[in-house]
């Protein structure tokens, strides 16, 4: 028993360590990358009705939380985290140590990406430096939107216009709400190539959107049994 307890108190304390050592990195990089971050001369901006409905399904407590949340239907990333891969990780390769842990840290996310800490710690470290309103725009422009016509899709304006045809602004409640229920797996609800999918995708969403249907608990994120909700 007393060593099983010594074993994990040195888990623990190596769990520490590599958070440790996780933080003190972003906060040190975060300023290398966001002066390497691609500036969009015309971001796209979302109406106050489309940020409703994106915050709905994908970080229904976004303006409260510090970068993680335990919210209804949450399931394990936020806007925050999902931002913090794009930006520390999948953004512009950064030189020497600050670049050797980017690429171990980019190693450790490909191997455990449902229970890696440190891309939690980084979530932190993004929403204490970065407002609310510049991580909403920056995960606007940078949301992996799937394939189309073999070329990837960055982006919600990029995506308006792959799979609608027309500008972001121009899109109703109905599209704004497709763009939306793709974003947990953009090609397999591929609105052209997985049509199936994707109007039952939508469905489910919508049925959240309208106040007629819950997710259930914290994982759920798929909201099946919303599936006979019109």
């Amino acid at each position: 028993m007393k060593r099983l307890a010594k074993v994990l108190l040195a888990l623990l304390a190596a769990l520490v360590l590599y958070l440790a050592i996780a933080a003190g990195w972003a906060a040190a990089a975060f300023d290398d990358l966001l002066a390497r971050w691609p500036q969009d001369s015309a971001p796209a901006a979302l109406s106050p009705r489309q940020v409703a409905i994106l915050l709905r399904i994908e970080d229904p407590t976004f303006y409260s939380h510090h970068g993680l949340s335990l919210a209804e239907g949450q399931g394990v990333a936020t806007i925050s985290s999902a931002l913090a891969r794009e930006f520390f990780l999948e953004g512009p390769q950064l030189d020497g140590t600050k670049g050797l842990l980017q690429r171990f840290y980019r190693r450790v996310f490909d191997c455990c990406k449902r229970v890696d800490f440190g891309r939690d710690i980084t979530a932190l470290v993004l929403d204490a430096r970065m407002p609310k309103e510049r991580q909403l725009a920056m995960y606007v422009q940078s949301v992996y939107m799937g394939r189309h016509n073999r070329q990837q899709v960055r982006g919600l304006a990029q995506a308006a216009q792959a799979y609608f045809g027309k500008p972001l602004a121009q899109l109703d409640d109905a599209e704004s709400a497709g763009l939306v229920a793709m974003i947990k797996a953009p090609n397999a609800y591929h609105p052209e190539r997985e049509p199936t999918a994707y109007a039952l995708r939508l469905a489910r969403v919508r049925a959240v959107l309208d106040g007629t249907c819950r997710p259930a608990g914290w994982f759920d994120t798929d909201y099946a049994h919303c599936a006979a909700s019109k």
